[in-house]
């Protein structure tokens, strides 16, 4: 995510003010702390132009 956002020449404060989130919230994303939420997560990465991609994992019993 901090490569991306760099990349976009975007500041941290940037970030967090067009996707609506808190600065403290990008800052532990990108230190790898706290837990955000799937729609915050979703927030910030629609802004850097990326996706999550979603996967099911099959269990065999």
């Amino acid at each position: 995510m901090k490569s991306r956002r760099e990349f976009l020449r975007l500041s941290q404060q940037d970030l967090a003010e067009i996707a609506m989130v808190s600065l403290a919230t990008v800052k532990d994303i990108e230190r790898g702390k706290g837990n955000p939420s799937l729609n915050t997560v979703n927030k910030i990465l629609d802004v850097l132009g990326l996706e999550i991609e979603y996967k099911v994992r099959q269990t065999i019993l």
